[in-house]
């Protein structure tokens, strides 16, 4: 994608902008290829490729499975904590979102045992993404994959044991490594902590994810523009934001280059990097104040019909499944749909 290309491009009031400047921290040195694990054996129930749950997308939190035959991994863990880890002190917002043994049990369901997850990606160390990342590694006797920048800002800002460095695998931008048969490769994106989403390949396929940005940096476009299923944020409506309870400042951020990204940037950019091969668009992190799934939905099926695209609504619908790419938005606080993807 040329890198002017949206200089001039407003939304609402701000731009989609091209950033160049890349943070130095956690620069590529040696690869890191964890592929020693032992091949789980075939299930009936993983289906033939790549398959996909989401168990909760927002600020209450964000969990999903991404898997193969083979097994799979867990993209962040911040979904509510089993019973037993539960504090006295709760969050009235997070008791409607999934606990991570509800989350397992979906997976169950789906034929996959919390023994076929053999990772977990850590995009970065906010609550919403990592609070119930301790109990998950625990269940799962699994890996955290992330970078030391993230790592670092966990174990500095977050409650979490220590212990959780036993078992972090660390990784460096742009420089893939491997859980099973999946090549990984994490990009850098602006927000307001280390953050970075994944590039996730299986046999010639790729599903990336894009989460918590302010603005799409150049790099994050170039793996963004080329996956053939995207996972990307669609987090607030311009207007709900602006004339909605928060304070000044807090819109401030929210808007910020180091903030969120709104519905229509979101769909401006899949519309003007639309291609053959991108066949799914699951629209994440909705805001629970600033945003529906009506407006978030609308905002990406008018951009994508404006070029011409017929556009799906990801259910398995046969009148469905001739359409040019499905579009989906991740609920906030239930499983998704079992996605088969190839």
């Amino acid at each position: 994608m040329p890198g002017n290309k949206y200089k001039g491009y407003t939304n609402t009031g701000r731009p989609l902008k091209i950033a160049f400047d890349v943070d130095g921290d956690d620069t590529p040195r040696a690869t890191v290829a964890p592929d020693a694990l032992p091949e789980v054996p075939h299930n009936n129930g993983v289906g033939k490729g790549l398959c996909f749950i989401s168990f909760g997308s927002g600020s209450s939190g964000n969990c999903a499975y991404l898997g193969t035959p083979r097994g799979g991994i867990l993209i962040d863990a911040g979904i509510r904590e089993p019973v037993k880890y539960h504090r006295k002190k709760k969050n009235p917002e997070r008791q409607d979102a999934l606990t991570l043994d509800q989350a397992f049990a979906e997976l169950q369901r789906n034929g996959i045992p919390s023994s076929m997850v053999k990772g977990i990606l850590l995009t970065h160390a906010h609550q919403d993404h990592m609070r119930c990342l301790y109990p998950a590694v625990s269940a799962c006797h699994c890996s955290v994959y992330c970078t030391m920048g993230v790592m670092g800002q966990m174990l500095q800002r977050c409650r979490i044991s220590g212990r959780i460095r036993d078992h972090h695998v660390p990784i460096f931008k742009e420089i893939p490594f491997r859980i099973l048969d999946m090549e990984i490769t994490a990009f850098e994106t602006s927000h307001d902590v280390k953050s970075v989403g994944f590039s996730i390949e299986y046999e010639g396929e790729r599903f990336v994810v894009a989460t918590d940005m302010g603005i799409i940096t150049e790099r994050a476009a170039h793996y963004m523009s080329r996956a053939n299923y995207l996972m990307i944020e669609c987090n607030y409506d311009y207007n709900m934001l602006t004339t909605g309870h928060y304070s000044p400042m807090l819109k401030d951020r929210v808007m910020g280059d180091k903030g969120h990204l709104d519905n229509v940037v979101a769909a401006r950019f899949v519309a003007d990097n639309y291609h053959d091969g991108l066949r799914y668009v699951f629209l994440c992190h909705l805001s629970k104040d600033n945003n529906t799934e009506e407006l978030a939905l609308t905002a990406m099926r008018q951009a994508l019909e404006q070029r011409g695209l017929s556009v799906g609504d990801g259910s398995f619908d046969v009148s469905q499944r001739e359409r040019d790419v499905q579009i989906y938005a991740l609920p906030r606080y239930i499983s998704s749909s079992w996605f088969v993807l190839a």
